[in-house]
């Protein structure tokens, strides 16, 4: 159960991230803007900081292929 409620909660944060970005660009450029760009991010990066703390960093795949292929190597 808790995977899934994770997942919800990840979602949804990064799906408001992206909201409020979309809205922001497209607003003048100003105080406005800025602000609800820094919120976006702050939801942004509340999410990979909620997955962090769950165990659940999402790594890049390329990154763990070249460290594999290297050692490898």
């Amino acid at each position: 159960m808790g995977k899934v409620v994770f997942l919800y909660r990840s979602l949804a944060y990064r799906n408001a991230a992206a909201d409020i970005l979309r809205k922001a660009r497209k607003l003048p450029r100003g105080p406005e803007r800025s602000a609800a760009r820094r919120y976006a991010k702050a939801l942004r990066d509340l999410a990979q900081t909620e997955a962090w703390l769950e165990g659940r960093v999402a790594r890049e795949p390329r990154a763990a292929e070249r460290m594999k292929s290297a050692a490898s190597g």
